[in-house]
């Protein structure tokens, strides 16, 4: 095995991420163990106006260079499926209608900026979807979020400015109908996906409807928390910044649509949000919360569904990786994984000055999960370095539960 692994080290890019895929304790997919669906995983691809690289970037909001390189060599393993997991736009303005007339005041609107940020970025992965992978999408905080500035009111239905609440970041239903506008198309295209996914590998059990009293929101959440089965895996996306209840779960549907998957015998539950349940306090940090650990209980009810089904949580927001099982509150680590990937282009949290950081807290990452007809997981996570370095494998688990 040893020595298998350092040949495949030695291959160029294109055939590790080929052939890895198909590697697992010796066995290959045309073994005793074939490997039945592929899927990839990232999130926060967006940029800084001020920290882009390029005119296009700073323009556009997307940080082009590292993205388009993520999306080429992802592309390259032919996953069946890529989940983004939020922050696609730099967005955060308002969506709502917009009552000027003149031109540059329209274009300059947060419903006009949204709309072409959306667009760019769904250029970006055209080519990876003629490719045959159906790109799925979460949304994140930069998506649903409005912050409130000299220039961006922010108002919840009823038209109350909401500056003075959360720092002035706050999710509103006109955000979530931008949302369903612009991603609404792929959530869910089901004869698309099934076009991509093998012959025996069905999609079934589709739910995209609103469950929002399930959760007491305030506002419509169809095609922003859903769900659906391919095989004998579970699929549910959730959103993490519902308008009114930012930085919370909707645990009440998760935990019925968990318990339905189980009952009717999925193998493998794989749950996709945003922000994470448990921050990854990495250096500089100072211990902060960044995620739904904002709202500790509301928290620790999340979790406890995910554990209850040993579901597997990716998710992005704090832009690094870092693939753990949580310690819990009661000083217990869980059982099941949490993959944070939000290093998918957006500026490193972690300075490049910060003392005690870890070897790969400054590189763009995203993971390649391989399922088996074993029902064995895989869960590869590659990456390459600020400097855009050599692409390579920074760490491996595999799930049996």
């Amino acid at each position: 095995m040893l020595r298998l692994l350092a040949a495949i080290v030695q291959v160029p890019l294109l055939g590790l991420l080929l052939a890895l895929p198909l590697v697992s304790q010796g066995r290959t997919s045309s073994g005793h163990d074939p490997v039945v669906l592929r899927f990839s995983t990232v999130g926060d691809s967006r940029q800084e106006p001020d920290l882009a690289a390029t005119a296009q970037d700073r323009l556009w909001l997307q940080n082009s260079q590292a993205w388009a390189r993520i999306l080429k060599e992802m592309g390259q393993a032919r996953p069946h499926l890529l989940f983004f997991n939020g922050d696609m736009i730099m967005g955060y303005g308002n969506a709502g209608p917009v009552s000027a007339t003149d031109v540059d005041t329209v274009l300059a609107s947060g419903l006009v900026r949204h709309h072409v940020q959306y667009a760019f970025w769904r250029g970006m992965v055209t080519p990876l979807m003629a490719q045959g992978t159906y790109v799925v999408p979460v949304a994140g905080n930069h998506e649903v979020q409005c912050r409130s500035s000299a220039g961006t009111v922010c108002t919840d239905a009823s038209g109350q400015d909401l500056k003075t609440r959360r720092g002035g970041k706050n999710a509103i239903a006109a955000n979530e109908a931008a949302w369903r506008a612009n991603m609404g198309d792929l959530i869910l295209d089901v004869p698309r996906l099934q076009a991509v996914l093998p012959p025996d590998q069905r999609v079934h059990h589709i739910d995209v409807d609103d469950h929002a009293t399930l959760d007491q929101l305030s506002s419509p959440q169809h095609q922003l928390s859903y769900s659906f089965d391919i095989g004998q895996h579970h699929f549910a996306i959730i959103n993490t910044d519902p308008a009114d209840a930012d930085s919370t779960a909707p645990t009440a549907w998760l935990a019925r649509d968990l318990s339905a998957a189980r009952q009717r015998g999925a193998r493998h539950l794989f749950v996709f949000g945003h922000k994470p349940a448990f921050s990854y306090d990495f250096a500089g940090n100072q211990g902060r919360a960044n995620g739904l650990d904002m709202v500790p209980a509301a928290r620790d009810a999340f979790w406890a569904v995910i554990e209850q089904h040993l579901a597997t949580y990716f998710c992005g927001h704090q832009h690094v990786f870092n693939m753990r099982q949580p310690i819990k509150p009661d000083g217990q680590r869980s059982q099941a994984w949490q993959v944070i990937l939000g290093s998918g282009g957006s500026p490193f949290d972690v300075k490049a000055d910060a003392m005690g950081r870890q070897p790969f807290d400054r590189f763009y990452a995203w993971a390649q999960v391989r399922v088996h007809r074993s029902g064995k997981v895989g869960i590869d996570v590659f990456g390459f370095d600020e400097d855009l370095g050599r692409t390579r494998r920074l760490q491996s688990i595999e799930l049996r539960h």
